[in-house]
Order: structure tokens, then sequence, then C-alpha cells
């Protein structure tokens, strides 16, 4: 494997991965928007790595993840909005 900006922004996106994870296991209360936010670019950065790099399952993986982290960013900054006075 040759380490080209690539896959440097693939690994990167990985980093992002577990880091939310990790997070999203040790936390006390969850940021969803923190959370959602983390795991959008990760996979953002992923499916960049990936437009170079083409491998179909993990590409069905990754935009399956942006779209689930959109969709709980959206609901995140709802809610917050939400609670706001």
């Amino acid at each position: 494997m040759m380490l080209d900006w690539a896959n440097t922004v693939g690994l990167i996106g990985s980093v992002l991965f577990i880091g939310a994870f990790a997070y999203a296991n040790q936390a006390k209360q969850l940021d969803k928007l923190l959370f959602n936010a983390v795991n959008l670019l990760g996979a953002v950065l992923l499916l960049t790595s990936l437009w170079v790099h083409f491998n179909l399952p993990a590409f069905v993986l990754e935009a399956a993840w942006a779209a689930i982290a959109l969709l709980g960013l959206i609901q995140a900054v709802v809610a917050r909005r939400k609670s706001m006075p």
C-alpha cells in the first residue's frame, strides 16, 4: 500500500470514527451534535479516499454511515434549538 493523499485522508477518517466510538462509550452524557458531526466528517473523508481507491462494500458502508450521521446531526441541531430559551 502506498501512503498517498487519499490513503492519508482515509486514515484520518478512520481515526475520527475510532475517536467518536471511544467517546460514545466513555461519555457520561453523549453530545449527539459532536458525535454525529465527527462521524459525518469521518465518513466524508473515507468516501473521499474511496473515490480514488474504490471498494464497493466499503463505499456502501460509508455512504450509509454518512446518511445516518447527517440525519442524527440534523436531529441534534433541531433538539438543541428547541431547548434554547
